[in-house]
């Protein structure tokens, strides 16, 4: 099933999981896309993917020069986002993939053009949205403002994933936000995903397996994924 990864706020950790999860896939035989609709700022995500697996198949519509909400961006570039082209764009790489990815930018409220939002995007896409979100306080507002974001518009929310999650934390707030999420919103946390040497992509892809429940992420059976 292909899906769309959102987070909670910016700098969360979507791009290490979107990578993470689409080398996984790909190192089990499926062919994997991963698409950022609007990529904003200087620093390239799809490199990074590339660079986790340079076989994942990655498209970009918009590349914004300044590190903006994509409605922002756009107007100090001077580009007109067109949405049509956005889900023609994906719509390709989607006929060329088993799997595609779609990572958007920021979290789901982030303008994207007039009356067009984040959410507005995944909903056109008719993907279902997988959550990620940091593990520190403030995090359980965070995501359940997100989980409702979602759900006001109708998307699928998949499920949680709390990324960058420090090892042998002794913070009550860390330790009890993930339960108290899924137990609150009625979503599963779908994986706890530790801090990560992102030199090293056999690290990550080792960490993605060991970590996040990829069945039920992409609600399908991988007889060949097993823990590593």
């Amino acid at each position: 099933m292909n899906i769309f990864i959102t987070g909670t706020d910016t700098g969360v950790g979507k791009t290490v999981v979107t990578a993470g999860l689409a080398a996984v896939m790909q190192s089990l035989g499926y062919t994997m896309g991963v698409y950022k609709p609007i990529q904003t700022g200087v620093a390239s995500d799809m490199e990074f993917v590339e660079s986790v697996d340079s076989n994942i198949v990655t498209k970009v519509s918009y590349s914004l020069s300044y590190p903006a909400a994509p409605s922002i961006a756009a107007m100090l570039d001077n580009v007109k986002i067109n949405k049509y082209k956005i889900k023609n764009d994906y719509d390709t790489l989607k006929e060329q993939c088993d799997f595609v990815i779609t990572e958007g930018a920021g979290g789901l409220l982030v303008p994207v053009a007039q009356d067009f939002m984040m959410r507005d995007l995944a909903k056109m896409l008719d993907l279902p949205v997988l959550i990620v979100a940091r593990p520190d306080l403030g995090t359980i507002n965070h995501t359940l403002l997100t989980i409702e974001a979602a759900r006001n518009v109708g998307l699928d929310v998949l499920g949680v994933v709390i990324s960058n999650y420090p090892s042998d934390t002794d913070d009550i707030a860390i330790k009890t936000a993930p339960d108290v999420i899924s137990k609150l919103s009625g979503v599963d946390i779908l994986g706890i995903l530790p801090s990560i040497e992102l030199e090293n992509p056999e690290v990550l892809i080792d960490t993605v397996i060991n970590n996040l429940d990829m069945q039920e992420i992409f609600r399908i059976k991988i007889p060949k994924l097993c823990p590593r």
